[in-house]
């Protein structure tokens, strides 16, 4: 999930205060059982009550009920925010952003997990990385995501692995028919810190290091990584419309037959699939010298530090990732799963058939920064990428990457 650059100042105003219908924060502790609380994102596609449902049937008196925050990842985290703050315990279960792990952690908002209750080596390795600060595991995955490339079959025979072959069948094909070569999401928004952290990666750099603890942000991969966008741009094989697009202007661009490339998410397929049938394919994001490195997405489940039932909380936790529970999550959700499994699994493969390269994106993703000043670094690199994007004629690749460098140095060592 992704959050827009215009995070709600709404969390600074709340803070401190209690949402309507709120207990004040009561007993807490891992031992307590009893009914609790779901909170996450808005339920887009009915799946998740019938889940909720079969838990409820097994536990009476541990009932879970979903409260269902708003669809926007910012405005998520604005109210847990707003909650945690207040040390209220209407929260018990968060299903938060992979990024935003480290935050909560470093505040105290959330527990720390025992790793001996959940599964975590049949899970995919990067997605249980996004769940662990500081050698701790805060969180246990439920979803997971990798960005892919999707490109028509009936257009382009071979797929790019690297951007010099992505730029040249981008362009061939925009010289032989009237549609656009490669689209993407550089709105100033948190896909726009998604897509550079991509660069930066399949460039083969790294903006901080492993615990967010310093800048290893290399200026000659950033000037790399900046140069890929701004020479699209500049050619004209980058459509102009990727400044304005997020994902869900990019996903209907290309399933409408508008472009020869884009990059999206995995929930693209299936419309796709509907209006294109088998025109279209996906694949590994294409890097500097080879295929790249997507960054992953997700969410994770955690306990709130203020829960009256954590025990139960975390029953609830290892129910929910279950290997039954995540085969609906694919199945009933189309979100992509976090058992290895299921990737090889040859009828789900059959009905999902992006699985296999989805895995592959999966095992050379990686997380975006880690930090808890998460929202400030996005906020930086985001501004960073925008400036050098509004004028790629004329704006130095050299010293944006600088300069956000410095920016970003500056954050690490006032957190």
């Amino acid at each position: 999930m992704l959050r827009p650059l215009s995070f709600v100042l709404v969390v600074l105003l709340a803070a401190g205060c209690t949402v309507a219908g709120d207990e004040g924060g009561g007993e807490t502790g891992t031992g307590g059982t009893g009914p609790i609380t779901f909170a996450t994102g808005r339920d887009t596609t009915a799946y998740l009550q019938p889940l909720l449902d079969r838990w409820n049937q097994a536990h009476p008196a541990e009932k879970v009920t979903l409260l269902e925050l708003p669809e926007a990842a910012d405005e998520q985290r604005a109210q847990m925010v707003a909650n945690l703050q207040a040390q209220s315990n209407r929260y018990d279960v968060l299903g938060l952003d992979v990024v935003w792990t480290a935050e909560f952690a470093e505040n105290g908002w959330i527990i720390p997990l025992e790793r001996g209750l959940f599964p975590l080596d049949r899970f995919l390795p990067p997605v249980v990385d996004t769940a662990v600060y500081k050698g701790k595991l805060w969180a246990v995955p439920y979803t997971s995501n990798a960005g892919l490339l999707y490109y028509r079959t009936d257009l382009i025979k071979k797929p790019p692995q690297t951007w010099a072959e992505l730029r040249d069948k981008a362009r061939e094909v925009t010289k032989k028919r009237d549609l656009g070569g490669y689209a993407t999401q550089l709105l100033a928004y948190e896909g726009l810190t998604v897509n550079f952290s991509e660069a930066v990666q399949s460039a083969g750099g790294q903006i901080l290091n492993h615990d967010g603890t310093e800048v290893t942000l290399d200026p000659a991969k950033g000037r790399i990584a900046l140069d890929f966008l701004m020479q699209g741009l500049r050619e004209g094989w980058i459509t102009d419309d990727s400044l304005r697009f997020k994902e869900e202007e990019t996903r209907l661009a290309f399933q409408e037959g508008r472009l020869a490339f884009a990059r999206n998410w995995p929930h693209a397929y299936g419309p796709a699939r509907a209006k294109l049938g088998d025109r279209f394919a996906v694949t590994r994001l294409p890097g500097l010298n080879g295929p790249g490195s997507s960054t992953l997405g997700g969410i994770n489940l955690a306990v709130s530090a203020y829960s009256k039932y954590q025990h139960t909380a975390q029953q609830f936790i290892r129910y929910f990732t279950s290997l039954e529970n995540e085969r609906r999550v694919l199945t009933e959700g189309s979100f992509p799963p976090v058992w290895t499994e299921l990737y090889d699994d040859p009828g789900l493969i059959k009905r999902f058939p992006y699985l296999p390269v989805l895995k592959e994106s999966i095992l050379a993703a990686k997380p975006r920064p880690v930090s808890a000043n998460y929202n400030q670094v996005s906020l930086v690199i985001a501004s960073s990428v925008t400036k050098a994007l509004a004028n790629p004629a004329k704006e130095s690749a050299d010293d944006v990457a600088a300069s956000m460098k410095s920016e970003l140095e500056e954050i690490i060592r006032t957190q």
